[in-house]
């Protein structure tokens, strides 16, 4: 059908499409006749996200939930009991209750440190299990090699074994946890390569 008043709009003879130009042209190949094309979403700009490394775990979640409950109970039972053991029988056995003390307050340290899980806290509770973990095997072989110098067991005396030797395991479980979620290393924190 030819239209006079607009000969533009009028269709090719040869094919009997419209002309390009033409209004009644789809707007782009594959829209319905007299509808748009729908726009088309832009890749978004900037490297894509492969590999990117993933956040530290928090050393009082998950597992370490249990851990720091652990620590918790022995902080609170090893400071009861050399509370105890200081102000009422501080001459019985000195060595064994100030072991006691000083078992109580890495336990303390520890606990605090390994629920906090910042930066700084890492460091703190890196140490503290490192101390404790030398703590009872110190204590645990001191006391089966000199018995008298124990009268009153610690609660590293004979590594733990009056706590069913958590004292001995516990800090091991600490370490190995400290290290598995420990910061992903980034190319800023790599040792730079020498010449």
């Amino acid at each position: 059908m030819t239209h006079p008043e607009n000969p533009e709009t009028a269709p090719d003879p040869a094919t009997g499409a419209p002309p390009s130009g033409s209004s009644d042209a789809p707007a782009a190949l594959g829209a319905p006749d007299g509808q748009s094309a729908p726009d088309v979403a832009e890749a978004p700009a900037g490297p894509a996200m492969q590999g990117a490394p993933d956040a530290p775990r928090r050393t009082g979640s998950g597992f370490g939930r249990v851990l720091v409950l652990v620590y918790g109970i022995f902080a609170i039972s090893a400071t009861a009991r050399a509370s105890i053991q200081l102000l009422r029988d501080w001459h019985e056995a000195p060595v064994a209750y100030g072991l006691s003390a000083l078992a109580a307050v890495v336990y303390i340290v520890a606990t605090i440190a390994l629920a906090r899980g910042s930066s700084t806290s890492r460091t703190v509770a890196w140490t503290a299990v490192t101390v404790e973990l030398v703590g009872v095997l110190a204590v645990g072989a001191w006391s089966l090699l000199d018995p008298a110098a124990f009268p009153k067991p610690t609660v590293w005396s004979d590594f733990g074994i009056g706590y069913g030797f958590v004292p001995l395991v516990l800090p091991v479980v600490g370490l190995t946890w400290l290290w598995r979620t420990r910061p992903p290393r980034t190319s800023t924190t790599e040792p730079k390569e020498t010449a």
